[in-house]
Formats: C-alpha cells, sequence, structure tokens
C-alpha cells in the first residue's frame, strides 16, 4: 500500500473512531427531557399547546394561534383550537396563561398579552390579513418548545419571546433586538373558544411604576369563571393606555378623558373597568437589555395574586425558572426510563410529559382555594386540584399516576371529597374545573379513581368520608337518571339519551365500588353493588346482539342502526359497534351473552373491520382514529384490542395493538389520533408501550398486550423498580412467544398489581410469528365479575 494511502486509511480510521466517540457521548449526555417534543399533537385533532407548565402546574403559559369568535367562523375552525394552538397556523395572536390539554371542549385563555412595537392596533386581526391587527407572523424553523419552555420569533415585530412558568406564576422574556422603543398589549377581551359577551367583568390598576393588577370574571363551559392577575415588568412603565371598548377610549398618565363623568373622578388612579378592557404598556431603553414580564394567577384574591408572584418568582433570572422548570420535569420524567428508537422514546415521554398536566394545582402559596361552592376556603393541609376530566382519565391516566405520584392521588382524591362537601348536589365531580362542576359527559367515574387507589393501599384522605361520598353519589336522585337506574336496572331512553351508555358506565362503576367495599369486609353493601354491576345485562338485546336503547316499558329502539352514532341518541360520542364492548368488569360474561370465545373473536373481528362512513358519525367531531367501528381518537373503545385475551386468544390482542400503534400514532405534529383528553389517550399509549393495560380499573389487574419499546424501567414508589425487556422485537417480531416474571415462566394473559409493585423483571421473548396456545386456557385469562361472584 502506498504511503499516502496509507495514511488516508489511518486518517479515515481516527475520524471514524472519533466520530463514534462523540456519537457515543452525545448518547450519554442526553436525558429523558430531550425527547419530549410538545410539539407533537399540537396538528390534527390533538388539541395539545406547547407552551410552557411545570408537573401539574396551575400556569399554563402558551401561544394562541387564533381565537375565531363562535358563530362568525366554521365550527371545525374553533375545534381544531380547543387548546388555543395549532400547528397548521402561521400567524399568533399572543400568550395566554391557562390552557386545557387535549381537550374537546375548550375554555380558559386567560390574559392574552403581546409585545409589539411600531404602530399599536388594538384588535387581532385575523389569519387571512395579519396586518389589520396586532397578531404577528411566525414560522415554525424559528419556533422551540422543551419542558417548561417555549421560544419564537415575532416575525412582523422582530421581537425574540420566550416563555417560562413556575406552578402558579408565568415568565415571558422579551428580546427587542436593537430597538429602543416597544409595547407590550394585554388584552382581557381574549379568550379560546370566544364569543360575544364571554367577558361578563374586568378591571386593571397600576399599583406601582412596575407593577398592575387584574381581574377577570368570563361566562364559557364554567359559568363566572373569575381571575385575579399580578403582573410585573422588570422596566418602569413610561406610559400606559386603557382601552374601553364598552364605551370609551382615554388615556391615563394624564387621562385624556372622551366621555362625560356625573361625578368627580380621580384621575391620578391609573384603573380602568368594563367588560371589554385591552391595556397597552410601553418601554424604552429596549435595546440595552430584554424585558421581563411576571404574571401570577389566583383564583382568589389580587393579594394572593401578588404572594404568589413574590413567594414563588421573587427574582428576575428567567434562566433559573426554566432550569427549575426542568428540574421538576427530570425528576418525574427519570420515573420511567425505556429503550427503543428515536422515535419509540420521543412518542414515549412526550406521551409521559402530557400525562403529567393534569389534574392541575388550583390553590394558592397560603393555601386559599375557591371552592365549587364560590367561597373561598383554605386547604393549607393538602394540596388542592382541579380540572377532573373523569369519563376520559379513570381509564388509564389516573391508573397511570397510582404509580408516578401515589402521595398527589391522595391530594387529587381529598379535592374530590372536598368538592362533594362543597357541592350542594352532595356529588363527587363529574367533569369539573376551576371551581366549577360543568355536568359534561356521564358516570359517576371518580368512584373509580377513589376505588383503585384505595385497593392499591393509597388511603391519605379521609377514607370514612370517601365511603359516605360513593354511596351519596352513587345513589343521588338529581343526576342522570340514578332512581330509574335503580328502579328499572337501566335508564330508559325515554328519561334520558344517551341510556345505554350511562347504564354500560354506571354497572362498571357500581363494580369498582363492590371491589373497594368488599376489600373493606362491608359484605352487605359489597353484595348491593355486586348485582348492580350487572345491570348491563339489562339492555343486551339477544336478538340484535347488542346493547340497545328500550324505554320505561321494555320496548326496544325502533329503528336500530348498530353503525349509527347519534348526537343524543343512545350512545355516549359512539355507537352501538362501540359500546356493546363497554363490559370492562365482566368481559367473561359479555362473552357467555355473545355465544362465547368463537363468536366473540368474531363480533371483535367485525368492529376492527368493518367500514364506518363519514354519514354514520357526522354528528359527533370527536370519533377519530377509525380502523373500520374501532375508534381509538375517542376512549369508549380504548380498552377492545385486549379483550381477545378473555376469548382465549391473546395473539390476536398483539396484532390489534400494533396495528393501532403502527398506524394511529407517530411523532409527528398530527401524530395522535385524537383529543389527547387530559391524558388518557396519552396513558393508553405508556401503558401499551410497556406491554399491558387497565381494562377495569379496580380489579388490579392489567391484561397483557404487545410490548412497543425494547426495555424500561420503571422506578416504585416503595423504593423497589419494575423492569420490562422485550427481547427480539422489531417491526416483524409482534407476537409474543413466551413470557416470564422473575425468571418464572409465566402462562397467565395478565400480570396484577402486587406483580408491578413487588418489583422484578417482565420478561417478552417476540417473533414474528403467532404463539397460539400462550394465555390461551381458561385458568390463564383475566378474571371477570362472573369470576369473583363465583
Amino acid at each position: 500500500m502506498k504511503r499516502s494511502a496509507l495514511l488516508l486509511t489511518l486518517i479515515c480510521g481516527l475520524t471514524s473512531a472519533l466520530f463514534s466517540v462523540a456519537v457515543k457521548s452525545a448518547n450519554v449526555s442526553k436525558t429523558n427531557l430531550d425527547y419530549v417534543d410538545p410539539f407533537i399533537g399540537t396538528g390534527g385533532d390533538g388539541h395539545l399547546f406547547p407552551g410552557a407548565v411545570v408537573p401539574f402546574g396551575m400556569v399554563q403559559l402558551s401561544p394562541d394561534t387564533d381565537n375565531p369568535m363562535r358563530g362568525e367562523s366554521p365550527q371545525p375552525e374553533i375545534y381544531k383550537r380547543c387548546a388555543g394552538y395549532h400547528y397548521d397556523d402561521n400567524t399568533i395572536t399572543g400568550f395566554s396563561h391557562t390552557h386545557f390539554s387535549g381537550t374537546g371542549h375548550s375554555d380558559l385563555g386567560d390574559l392574552l398579552m403581546i409585545p409589539i412595537t411600531g404602530e399599536v392596533k388594538t384588535s387581532a386581526g385575523t389569519k387571512q390579513d395579519p396586518d389589520s391587527g396586532y397578531r404577528s407572523r411566525f414560522s415554525h424553523n424559528k419556533e422551540s418548545a422543551s419542558p417548561g419552555y417555549y421560544q419564537v420569533e415575532l416575525l412582523d415585530y422582530n421581537i425574540n419571546a420566550e416563555l417560562t412558568s413556575s406552578p402558579r406564576v408565568g415568565m415571558h422574556r422579551y428580546d427587542f433586538k436593537g430597538q429602543k422603543e416597544g409595547h407590550v398589549l394585554l388584552d382581557l377581551t381574549a379568550a379560546i373558544y370566544n364569543f360575544k359577551n364571554k367577558v361578563l367583568w374586568s378591571d386593571i390598576r397600576q399599583i406601582d411604576a412596575t407593577t398592575l393588577v387584574a381581574y377577570r370574571a368570563t361566562n364559557g363551559w364554567a359559568e363566572n369563571r373569575s381571575m385575579y392577575f399580578a403582573i410585573s415588568f422588570s422596566k418602569p412603565i413610561q406610559r400606559l393606555d386603557f382601552i374601553n371598548e364598552d364605551n370609551m377610549r382615554y388615556r391615563c398618565m394624564g387621562c385624556l378623558g372622551t366621555s362625560k363623568h356625573s361625578t368627580i373622578e380621580n384621575k391620578a388612579v391609573k384603573k380602568a373597568s368594563g367588560k371589554a378592557l385591552k391595556v397597552v404598556a410601553s418601554f424604552n431603553e429596549l435595546d440595552k437589555e430584554p424585558l421581563l414580564v411576571k404574571v401570577a394567577l389566583s383564583a382568589v384574591s389580587r393579594k394572593n395574586a401578588l404572594e404568589n408572584l413574590t413567594t414563588e418568582i421573587p427574582h428576575w433570572d428567567f434562566d433559573k425558572v426554566r432550569s427549575d422548570a426542568e428540574t421538576q420535569w427530570l425528576s418525574y420524567l427519570n420515573k420511567v426510563n425505556v429503550e427503543g428508537t428515536n422515535a419509540q422514546k420521543r412518542q414515549f415521554y412526550t406521551a409521559f410529559y402530557h400525562a403529567l398536566q393534569a389534574p392541575s394545582l388550583y390553590q394558592d402559596v397560603n393555601g386559599q382555594y375557591l371552592g365549587v361552592d364560590g367561597e373561598i376556603h383554605d386547604g393549607k393541609h393538602f394540596k388542592h386540584y382541579t380540572l377532573f376530566s373523569l369519563w376520559d382519565t379513570y381509564r388509564a391516566l389516573h391508573p397511570l399516576l397510582t404509580y408516578v405520584d401515589p402521595e398527589r392521588v391522595s391530594g387529587m382524591i381529598q379535592s374530590m371529597l372536598v368538592h362533594y362537601q362543597q357541592s350542594y348536589e352532595k356529588m363527587l365531580p363529574v367533569w369539573s374545573f376551576h371551581g366549577h362542576e360543568t355536568w359534561t359527559m356521564i358516570g359517576y367515574h371518580a368512584v373509580s379513581v377513589i376505588a383503585d387507589a384505595y385497593l392499591k393501599g393509597i388511603r391519605n384522605y379521609d377514607v370514612d368520608l370517601a365511603v359516605e361520598a360513593i354511596l351519596k353519589t352513587s345513589n343521588n336522585p338529581v343526576y342522570d337518571a340514578i332512581p330509574e337506574y335503580l328502579t328499572y336496572g337501566y335508564v330508559p331512553r325515554d328519561v334520558l339519551p344517551e341510556s345505554v351508555s350511562m347504564t354500560l358506565e354506571y354497572a362498571y362503576d357500581d363494580f369498582a365500588i363492590a371491589r373497594m367495599f368488599d376489600s373493606m369486609g362491608k359484605q352487605k353493601e359489597a353484595a348491593t353493588y355486586y348485582a348492580r354491576a350487572f345491570n348491563y345485562r339489562n339492555v343486551y338485546d339477544k336478538k340484535t346482539g347488542y346493547m340497545r336503547g328500550r324505554d320505561s316499558k321494555g320496548v326496544w329502539e325502533p329503528d336500530f342502526n348498530p353503525m349509527e352514532a347519534k348526537y343524543m341518541g343512545s350512545y355516549t360520542e359512539g355507537n352501538a359497534k362501540q359500546y356493546s364492548f363497554y363490559v370492562p368488569h365482566d368481559v367473561a360474561g359479555l362473552i357467555d351473552l355473545m355465544g362465547g370465545d368463537t363468536q366473540f373473536e368474531a363480533r371483535l373481528d367485525a368492529l376492527f373491520d368493518t367500514h364506518l362512513s363519514a354519514e354514520m358519525i357526522k354528528e359527533h367531531e370527536d370519533i377519530a382514529g377509525l380502523i373500520g367501528n374501532y375508534a381509538h381518537g375517542n376512549e369508549p373503545s380504548h380498552h377492545i384490542a385486549y379483550l381477545y385475551n378473555y376469548a382465549g386468544k391473546p395473539w390476536r390482542t398483539q396484532e390489534r395493538i400494533r396495528q393501532i400503534m403502527d398506524t394511529l400514532s407517530s411523532d409527528k405534529p398530527d401524530g395522535l389520533a385524537g383529543n389527547d383528553d387530559v391524558g388518557q389517550m396519552s396513558a393508553w399509549y405508556i401503558f401499551s408501550a410497556l406491554g399491558f393495560y387497565p381494562v377495569a380499573p379496580g380489579d388490579l389487574s392489567y391484561a397483557i398486550g404487545a410490548p412497543h419499546i425494547d426495555r424500561a424501567e420503571l422506578k416504585l414508589p416503595n423504593g423497589k423498580t419494575f423492569k420490562m425487556i422485550a427481547q427480539g422485537l422489531n417491526d416483524e417480531n409482534k407476537y409474543i412467544q413466551q413470557v416470564s416474571l422473575n425468571g418464572k415462566p409465566l402462562t397467565r394473559s395478565y400480570i396484577t398489581h402486587n406483580d408491578i409493585m413487588a418489583g422484578g423483571t417482565l420478561h417478552f421473548v417476540m417473533g414474528n410469528e403467532a404463539n397460539k396456545t400462550w394465555g390461551s386456557e381458561t385458568k390463564n385469562r383475566p378474571v371477570s365479575l362472573s369470576e369473583y361472584k363465583k
């Protein structure tokens, strides 16, 4: 070999070695935080926001890209922007401080603000004509986000905006890039899911050279919802313009009035109040350093907002707040360490991130919070939470949190119990947020959350009060036809719509109650609820083979079409084909009703394989992520793929789980099949990626599916570690060949809560052909209500 060629070979070899070391070094330095992409789910119908939030934080500081006025734009335009932001948009109206994560309906968007330069425009304008208002164009190429942080360049103003947060305070950093003068516009009229007259009242005043306090009450999804704000700037305000679009426009710092007053006005007090307020704070010397803004929230008072502000962020160190937020996120994200492809890790950790945002803190630093009775309460002895989207989250999110942070779960249950105490109807929460019960969706699923936690030993709350609340709620005379449910054993369709879904979900909740009472030795009460748990049979029509509506005389619903999902029909956001499988607590009993294992498997196949036309679901925008009639974008379908296990065909569950994972999720902005629904879809992904899922929370078992990552280690709250290994997993090897638990063969197609909490290793050996004997015997199938009662 020539000397030059040898030299070139040595150089190439050394370069390759150095590159390999660099890659390994880069991989070693990467943390779980780096795999989170807050933009996943901000496209399509994921309804997620990319902004700054800490785990379970009260503040969700995020950009709003468009908030079309209801009635002035097509409904889908509003629906896509339930979180205020949509990835397809290219303009930003500003940054507001409260957002829902992945809901199918919306509210919030409190205190929108945006930095601007040049001519001040006080209306947002339109995305079709951005120059008509204060909104700014932006590009995803000049936008970034990570847990606790968001950044974007406002192209129309040449301003770089950064956001971060603590639990109760949002912090902004605006770099005006050498421009000496600029403004910050605060729009108290802006809201998510906006409509005329949504703002009932607002006020704002300046209390010193750098500080404002404000208040706003809105009438949206939550009626007469109040929020107080403390706003502090890092520079003195040079001029403050109050714009009251109700009836006048005037300027403070001189207060040039344009309307007459019947009494003497103290124009030295810089304040304004009304239903349509906007404020422009002007600053100079912005070329020397960025402008910082801190905004604290309180549902109680301005005083509390100020206290939240000075207690949580008493300094002006933006990078420290961001670092603190990242530390909080890492403390949670490090509870699970996974191995897999980069895309798989991005999906997993982003799902974990989204599962840790709600229920969210709703309490000031002094312990005070606004109760559902509209009164101020002292909660110093526990952390108070809000945003209970229970129809969605009881299924997988709340069971997940029992392993992630059981102490926080106790606080959430305590929050449910004080909700019950303060409720004039004596009800546990149904779908509540910010001190308001919306009565959205169905069921009394708070009992499932309490029962599942209690059975897992999480009991740092008043257990006797929990029993009282469960009994009162499940027998409540004023909630969703419970008296008729108790009389007939089902909800009659001539009493309330969505009657079949109500009956089925009540029956599941009754099972969870029975399990809790059974473990407490309350055998009489347990027997009552076990009997109620069989009520699902009362809406099963043997002639059609479907769960079907019937009236108070027992007459089945006429003109029955199992494919059709009618608005306010017999089913909640679904059809008979989907809801006929909603008996998660007694799948064995359902299999008997449907004619045995073979017939049940055929029915499941028909659900996945029968095309569902858009015409059949046109009245429900929430039904999404379709594989045949299976709707992964809607919660009533989330357990269905796991039901093959109960018919002795776990290899079919493995096929379906991989089909759902591979076709309906990705690490792209449109990577969710539908609304994340406050973390429920993310929790489904987390459990399913680990290889098991809680089909019926409260029975303390998890049906085994098909792992989607190579390896995982779950750090348990008792100090032990539960490991999952999927040996040989790849795109072709989707079938389980054999399973062992702590080195011993596992022949059952489920694991238990005790298996997890004992620590150890769940080891899957994967292959490209189905093992049709593993988990097939009746004794190896997940347990159902029928077995509990034998």
